[in-house]
């Protein structure tokens, strides 16, 4: 199904999707999207929506399956709270993308913006997976409770993260492909080598993430990765009242 979203309101763009996705329909190409929000937000079904333009804020809030291509920019809120499926995004993206997401993938070519993955979270085989090729705001991995980000810095900007990295994590990894300044870190986490395990893990999504951008994995992973992880599990612990 194509849809020229041309001046077209995002509630009825939206009902459109939702009314073809319940009648069956599995392809969608949605053309001159510019700002319209909450695309494929809440949808459950196994269906692929290509976005030929910038769609606005929340977009895929709340999805629990489909795919989303975006072959442009994207602004903030990506992936809110979403549970499964993946996300595929051909250009930057703005702040707090991944905010309490639960599972599925979100690739971005680019750069992102501030409190990326904040509040992420895992449960059992749930884990939600955050890749971007460029390089990061502040508040990278805020809150982080669980789940894996991964920053390339493939654009050859310095620095590669802003500051407060990881301030209130304490669950999930991260790894940078380069080299992280301790001065940019929050107190809750510190860098550490990677082994074997972890270099398996990165293997296996960047070969994906590679070969949906166009990147040599080899290349990619030829660079020297810092692992982040959190030094305690509960940093904030002593603000509560038992």
């Amino acid at each position: 199904m194509r849809i020229n979203a041309k001046g077209m309101h995002y509630r009825p763009m939206n009902k459109m999707i939702r009314d073809a996705v319940a009648s069956g329909e599995k392809e969608f190409v949605l053309d001159n999207i510019g700002g319209q929000r909450y695309i494929g937000a809440g949808l459950n079904e196994n269906v692929t929506i290509t976005v030929n333009g910038t769609p606005g804020n929340d977009m895929a809030a709340f999805m629990n399956g489909p795919k989303i291509i975006v072959n442009a920019n994207g602004q903030d809120g990506i992936a809110n709270t979403m549970n499964a499926g993946e996300i595929i995004i051909h250009g930057n993206v703005g702040d707090i993308i991944g905010y309490g997401m639960r599972g599925g993938k979100l690739y971005v070519k680019g750069d992102v913006g501030y409190r990326v993955g904040i509040h992420m979270k895992e449960y059992k085989d749930q884990v939600p997976v955050i890749i971007a090729g460029g390089t990061a705001g502040d508040f990278f991995g805020e809150y982080m409770a669980g789940g894996l980000m991964i920053l390339l810095g493939m654009n050859g900007k310095n620095p590669l993260v802003g500051d407060y990295v990881g301030t209130g994590m304490h669950g999930g990894v991260m790894y940078i492909r380069g080299a992280v300044d301790p001065s940019h870190l929050g107190k809750e986490v510190s860098c550490f080598d990677l082994n074997e395990d972890d270099e398996k893990i990165i293997g296996r999504y960047l070969k994906e993430y590679c070969g949906y951008f166009g990147f040599d994995f080899n290349e990619v992973m030829s660079g020297k990765f810092t692992k982040l992880i959190p030094v305690s599990l509960r940093p904030y612990g002593n603000l509560y009242v038992y």
